[in-house]
């Protein structure tokens, strides 16, 4: 048995895998996110464990000889929050999470530091990575500075409260020599930062430490299971789904959403916002424009309507007849790929009396889809063209959704049963290369495809020829 912990923004998701790769339990807790100003976006580092040991705890309760059973232990996360702690370990304030706007001035601040920045880190310091928190830090918050012994990634934090040791993957923090797959030195003297402020990297599919004595004793496990290093959401989800090799691209429809290629090879485009980082297993990387608001984006549909995201979609029904007359920017927490812009806000645009419910819905479905185009051409940008893609997250549940996304990428979309744990799912499979030491291929086989959406010659052309007015109403706002 291997367990699987996807530790998201929205909730903890936890999942065991048996030996023949079915999910046999899984549980989810959810996650509060604050907000202290506009712009910003924290967690309290405590909820992450509560919510992880109340997952474990149930599933012991509901399936404990499974349980028993675990030998292997794969963590996922949501990318480059910054936890900070001090010299006993102990987190100095709250999380500043990966949709965190504040640190724009640090970016600039950061490049005109170390200009070798994008070349060796494959990547343009953005607010979200965690480099530019610490600069901003440093300068609003000196005490926390000084104070600060040690930099984790959620994850990595999770990790170190389960097995009591500081260990990081290689999948970026914008701190990492990419083609090297290593800290870089020059990265964190830009951030005022060395070695001895970073946890041990070990990649992905590798052991990395294993599950404290006291806890394997609590959830009632014969032994003490191995911890592998684990990877982001994305990279766990691609290891969920099999895409470990070129070719193989991806949608992520999370609170996040990103369009993904597996590369055998670095094929940067930093100044597009194409994210550069390394895969969970050697010798790969992952090539990605990301989207700061996805599935969040129906979600804030729900709370403004006072509905649940089942029934705003229910009456779309299965596939779009022609797009939504309302356009609608999902830029609600700002955007990366293609804009770099912190600041930028969501838009509706072309409502009139006649506007329904389902439009407004049906055109915030169409807005994630046009950002991720967005993504498509930056990627092609960097000479990685797309020609269909499987989807993971929560979104990928909608069928609308999905044909939207196959009408406005114009490419096939594929679907999985359980593709909204897809990430838990690949963290256990990590887990198991971990302890078994099987071979990569063998293990991240691709799950039967349900479903596969098609385009519509017709709403191709009609999606592509509403795509130039969609760009036009992004003005920015620096």
């Amino acid at each position: 048995m291997y367990l699987g912990i996807d530790l998201g923004t929205s909730a903890v998701k936890t999942v065991i895998v048996d030996d023949a790769q079915r999910v046999i339990a899984s549980e989810s807790r959810s996650l509060a996110t604050v907000s202290p100003q506009p712009g910003y976006s924290e967690q309290d580092p405590a909820q992450w464990i509560d919510a992880t040991f109340a997952t474990l705890d149930a599933l012991k309760a509901s399936h404990a000889d499974a349980l028993a059973a675990v030998a292997g232990i794969g963590l996922s996360g949501q990318m480059h929050g910054a936890t900070l702690l001090d010299a006993s370990s102990r987190p100095l304030r709250p999380c500043i999470l990966w949709n965190d706007g504040r640190s724009a001035s640090e970016c600039r601040v950061l490049e005109q530091r170390w200009p070798a920045l994008r070349e060796v880190t494959g990547n343009k310091a953005m607010p979200g990575f965690t480099a530019p928190k610490l600069l901003w830090i440093a300068a609003h918050e000196p005490e926390i500075f000084a104070a600060t012994k040690l930099v984790l990634l959620p994850k990595a934090y999770l990790r170190l409260v389960l097995s009591g040791e500081a260990v990081e993957d290689v999948s970026g923090s914008l701190w990492l020599d990419v083609a090297r797959r290593d800290w870089s030195d020059a990265a964190l003297a830009a951030s005022g930062l060395s070695r001895e402020h970073m946890p041990r990297l070990v990649e992905g599919c590798a052991p990395a430490t294993t599950l404290r004595s006291e806890l394997a004793r609590r959830w009632g496990m014969i032994r003490r299971p191995v911890i592998a290093g684990g990877a982001g959401d994305n990279p766990a989800g691609a290891i969920g789904i099999g895409a470990i090799r070129p070719g193989a691209a991806f949608v992520s429809l999370g609170t996040s959403g990103a369009l993904m290629a597996p590369t055998d090879r670095i094929a940067a485009n930093p100044d597009r916002v194409v994210h550069t980082f390394c895969h969970a297993i050697p010798g790969m990387w992952i090539q990605a424009g990301a989207i700061l608001s996805a599935a969040s984006c129906l979600a804030w549909l729900a709370r403004l309507f006072g509905a649940t995201e089942t029934e705003l979609l229910a009456p779309l029904g299965a596939r779009p007849r022609a797009p939504s007359p309302v356009s609608f920017l999902p830029y609600l927490a700002g955007e990366r790929t293609p804009h770099d812009d912190p600041v930028v806000r969501g838009m509706l645009d072309g409502l009139s009396h006649g506007t329904d419910r389902a439009a407004i819905v049906q055109a915030v479905l169409e807005g994630v889809a046009f950002a991720l185009a967005d993504c498509r051409d930056a990627l092609a940008d960097a000479g990685i063209g797309i020609a269909e893609a499987d989807v993971i997250g929560g979104g990928s549940r909608s069928a609308f959704w999905l044909a939207v996304l196959a009408n406005v990428l114009n490419i096939p979309i594929h679907r999985f049963a359980g593709g909204e744990t897809g990430a838990a799912f690949g963290a256990a499979r990590l887990g198991r290369l971990a302890v078994s030491g099987e071979a990569i291929e063998a293990v991240c086989t691709r799950p039967q495809r349900i479903e596969t959406f098609e385009p519509d010659p017709a709403l191709v052309d009609a999606y592509a020829e509403r795509l130039p007015a969609w760009r036009e109403l992004y003005r920015p706002r620096h």
